[in-house]
């Protein structure tokens, strides 16, 4: 039977919240590595939206780092929860999220997970080759992660960057996420304009492991070794194989081979991608030195195997679904087990963003793991016009604590859409607030406590050009 990452998230949150315990941050942890210094095996960190200034490190311990998207599934928390890693304490450990261990025995522990955040402003962390004692990379400007092999599902990984060489240093790759010696699983992830002197996008080091219903667009670099969508080398120590399924990879650009995907001595199975408009030096969106087995993709200057085709996508207008037209649409595997999802309302047909019936679907939007991605992955291919969005919003809750009512004002300085949301201790929308306009762009929320427990409550208010959140407490 086949299983959607939503109810898989079900599942996993009901039988850990069940057995294990959940921190919440900021609500009991001032910062998400604080929260993950309390944590032990199996715990589950729950972040609420906000922006986060932090380079945090698992500790090798096997944990789930989640924003709230794990208990609400709404993608437009994904960018509402950000992991900054801008402003490192070290600047030689300045990765966003480090998923790492000292010993290569931990390789086959897969309990880690991230989920549910935007992650940038990473520029790496400086990094001795494993495989070559005495070299030293600067790698993984997003994620890192080595000899653990975790789950990196429904993040937007963008604007991280691995490229700074200075100190003696050979290279640095991995602008996005750079995994080595493991085995992860990498899904449903926007990954886009990060940089990286190799794999710009995505590098696997001598790494098994499955990138699935991915788009990684606009990465660029690729100065020493190419491979500014995909990086793969080498062989993995668990025997595990690569798998490269249904992803969307295009415009990155690599100034040396494989703007799409570069392979170096390795093997790998690349099923069901677009592989379009990808530019390097060799002109090619696919380069590898050895034999990889290349199956139903549109790549677009054509690669010999079973199922390929060479047509322009058909993107929407506005966005990296596919048009009605596209020519993707139901040219994927025909194996059942790479069947879309079927629509509720319509059986045979398949279930949104994917179309057609239910033969897989080229690309990220294809498939029984397809899902609805970031909320910005929705509008890539359209810059729109500049806004002046004017000064940044406020919210005052008049009185707090909060007895029996209170005035909740925002200051919108501009008009804009938002939503407001009560979240409880356990990560939970308590109550969706309606607001009512008044003079000056303001908005005024009266709110009755009627039924709430008393305790420490987060107001969020979401709105198109910020996210804000601010403590409250119910008393007695």
């Amino acid at each position: 039977m086949k299983k959607t990452l939503l109810s898989s998230f079900f599942i996993l949150g009901v039988l850990q919240f069940v057995s294990a315990a959940r921190l919440l941050v900021p609500l009991q942890y001032t910062s998400i590595q604080s929260a993950i210094d309390a944590a032990s095996t199996h715990d589950t960190v729950i972040v609420s939206p906000g922006t986060y200034y932090e380079n945090i490190n698992f500790r090798a311990k096997g944990i789930i780092v989640a924003s709230t998207f794990i208990l609400t599934h709404d993608t437009a928390t994904i960018e509402a929860t950000v992991i900054n890693g801008s402003q490192p304490a070290n600047p030689d450990s300045a990765s966003c999220v480090i998923i790492a261990s000292k010993v290569s025995s931990t390789a086959s522990d897969t309990n880690a997970m991230i989920t549910g955040f935007k992650i940038t402003g990473g520029t790496g962390t400086k990094w001795n080759d494993e495989h070559n004692p005495g070299s030293i990379y600067r790698e993984g400007g997003g994620i890192l992660v080595q000899y653990l092999s975790p789950r990196i599902l429904h993040n937007h990984i963008t604007y991280n960057s691995a490229t700074d060489i200075s100190g003696g240093m050979t290279s640095a790759g991995g602008g996005g996420i750079r995994c080595g010696d493991s085995n992860p699983l990498i899904q449903n992830n926007v990954i886009d304009n990060n940089h990286g002197k190799y794999g710009a996008g995505i590098v696997f080091n001598y790494c098994g492991g499955i990138i699935r219903n991915n788009l990684i667009a606009h990465n660029t670099g690729g100065q020493d070794f190419g491979g500014s969508g995909l990086w793969i080398l080498g062989t993995n120590s668990l025997g595990s194989p690569r798998w490269v399924i249904n992803n969307t990879i295009i415009y990155n650009y690599s100034t040396r081979q494989g703007g799409g995907i570069r392979g170096w001595s390795t093997t790998m199975t690349i099923i069901n991608n677009i592989i379009w408009g990808n530019t390097a030096s060799s002109g090619k969106q696919i380069f590898a030195d050895t034999p990889v087995t290349v199956k139903y993709n549109d790549v677009q200057d054509g690669y010999t195997g079973t199922g390929n085709i060479n047509a322009d996508p058909g993107f929407d207008a506005m966005n990296y679904y596919l048009s009605d037209i596209s020519p993707c649409i139901d040219k994927g595997d025909s194996t059942a087990t790479y069947n879309d999802l079927p629509d509720p309302s319509n059986p045979t047909s398949g279930k949104f963003p994917s179309k057609g019936d239910l033969r897989n679907d080229m690309g990220a939007y294809g498939g029984p793991y397809c899902s609805l991605l970031s909320s910005l992955s929705t509008i890539w291919t359209s810059s729109g016009p500049s806004v002046n969005l004017g000064p940044a919003p406020e919210i005052l809750i008049i009185p707090n604590p909060v007895k029996d009512e209170a005035d909740i004002v925002m200051h919108m300085g501009k008009e804009s859409s938002f939503n407001t949301e009560l979240i409880d201790l356990n990560g939970r929308n308590v109550r969706h607030l309606q607001a009512s306009a008044s003079a000056g762009g303001d908005y005024r929320i009266r709110f009755s406590r009627n039924s709430l427990s008393a305790g420490n409550y987060l107001l969020v208010l979401i709105s198109d050009r910020d996210i804000l959140a601010r403590k409250t407490l119910v008393i007695e």
